[in-house]
Parts: structure tokens; C-alpha cells; sequence
């Protein structure tokens, strides 16, 4: 069908999926991560907190380890084995330089082609009020990839022995109102997306009367975004182009 959205480039072979909290990841894109891993593809994730505040009944200084431990389980789930935290402060994320520069530092060290995060929008899929940390982390994510090629900005990461990475050739956002792209997730990277977010009990069974088995959710979820694409599951995103493809239209 023309209304049908295209699926999201994968002629790329590293990823760098930046997000504000444990758990944020495992909420859809793992699933379009577990599809990547298995083409051979190298996915790392950077977190901006340990997630500290996210269990009412827990003091943060529990919660952040847990929280990590979880994080770190759910990421090998998928076939991720690279986990950093920024250790910014759970629930009061600041948008600003010091975000930007520490996202641009793990840009310029893993040199990723594309980078996955949550949308920056105050509204979400569904309609759903954005949390601020989410956006923030977002809107950073953005800023931080251009960032990373450009010397003259944060040159102290070059006293770091971090050369510019001006690669990045895609951001793609998960959870956007209007997503103009999908991933495929059928099958076997879904069950191990849902396999991904299952790592997260402790901090699921936190939430209260809030909580749910991660199989259903995200199983209803896959199979409601892959009718935007004619397929049975999938995850969507919103894709900023950063690189154009081949030479401007005016030259072409």
C-alpha cells in the first residue's frame, strides 16, 4: 500500500542507542535491536542515570545498582555488551552543554552510522505526556551528533585523544507521535525484545498496581505499529536524516 511507511535503512553497521533510563530501551526498540545484532551489526548503549528514582519503595542508593544489574541483563538479551551510564541525576536531567558534551565523548569513541533514542516531544505515541528526562536526553541525543564532528565544539575532547566522528547518518527516535519509518521484528527479535524488557522484574514489579507482563504489552504493541508497515510486528520511528543521500538535489 503507498501509505504504508518504508523500513528504516540498515546499510550501516554500528548503532548507539542513547537514552535517559534503565529500562527505556526495552520498551520496543530492543526488539529492532535484536534484529540488528543477528545481521552481524554492533549495538551499544549509553545511559544518561542508573534510573535511582524509579522504584517508590526503594532508596535510590538500591535502586541505581539494581537498576544497572537489570539494564545489563536485559542488553545481553539482544546481544549487547557494551552498557555505559553518564550518571546524571535520575528525574532531573538538565539539557544543556555538560549533556551534550558527554553524549558527543561516547559519539566520537564508538563512531556510530545511526543513532536509536526516544523522541524529544512533549507528546509521545498514543498521545501520552513525554517525561522530561526522555526529552531531554532526546533533544541531546540530536545536538550531540553533529557535535561530535565538529572539533571546535567541546575541544577539550580532543585532549581526551577523541578525534571529530562526523558519521552519524541517521537519528531515529522511538515512541514519536508521527513516526515515518519502521524496523521488522517478526518472529524470533521480538521474543527476545520481550525476553530484553522481562530482565527489568524488580522494577517492573515496583510499579504496583502499574506493572504487566512484558509478553503481552509489547506483543500488542509490535502488532499494532506493524500494520504501518503490511507486516506482523514492528517498531516505528521517527528518523532525522543527518547525512543526505548522494549529491544535492540543485547539483544532481
Amino acid at each position: 500500500m503507498a501509505d504504508q511507511l518504508p523500513a528504516l535503512p540498515e546499510n550501516w553497521d554500528r548503532c548507539l542507542a542513547v537514552v535517559a533510563h534503565p529500562d527505556d530501551i526495552e520498551y520496543g526498540p530492543a526488539s529492532a535491536v535484536a534484529r540488528w545484532t543477528a545481521q552481524g551489526k554492533r549495538v551499544t548503549y549509553l545511559l544518561a542515570t542508573r534510573g535511582e528514582a524509579g522504584i517508590d519503595g526503594m532508596h535510590p542508593d538500591e535502586a541505581g545498582p539494581l537498576r544497572e544489574a537489570e539494564e545489563r541483563a536485559g542488553a545481553r538479551e539482544v546481544g549487547v555488551d557494551v552498557v555505559d551510564f553518564l550518571d546524571h541525576r535520575d528525574g532531573v536531567v538538565e539539557y544543556g552543554p555538560a549533556l551534550r558534551r558527554d553524549i558527543a565523548r561516547v559519539i566520537r569513541r564508538h563512531r556510530p552510522e545511526i543513532i536509536v533514542s526516544g523522541t524529544f516531544t512533549t507528546r509521545m505515541s498514543a498521545g501520552m505526556a513525554n517525561q522530561a528526562d526522555h526529552r531531554m536526553v532526546g533533544l541531546a541525543a540530536l545536538d550531540a551528533a553533529r557535535d561530535a564532528g565538529n572539533r571546535w565544539i567541546f575541544p577539550e575532547l580532543l585532549d581526551e585523544g577523541l578525534e571529530p566522528w562526523g558519521g552519524v547518518r541517521f537519528v531515529a527516535y522511538a515512541s514519536a507521535e508521527r513516526p515515518t519509518h519502521g524496523v521488522d521484528v517478526s518472529g524470533d527479535p521480538l521474543r527476545r525484545g520481550i525476553l530484553s524488557l522481562a530482565a527489568h522484574a524488580r522494577y517492573t514489579q515496583g510499579l504496583g498496581a502499574s506493572g504487566f507482563e512484558p509478553g503481552p504489552f509489547l506483543t500488542w504493541v509490535a502488532r499494532q505499529d506493524g500494520r504501518a508497515m503490511g507486516v506482523e510486528a514492528a517498531v516505528l520511528f521517527d528518523v532525522f536524516q543527518i547525512i543526505p543521500d548522494g549529491p544535492p538535489p540543485w547539483l544532481a
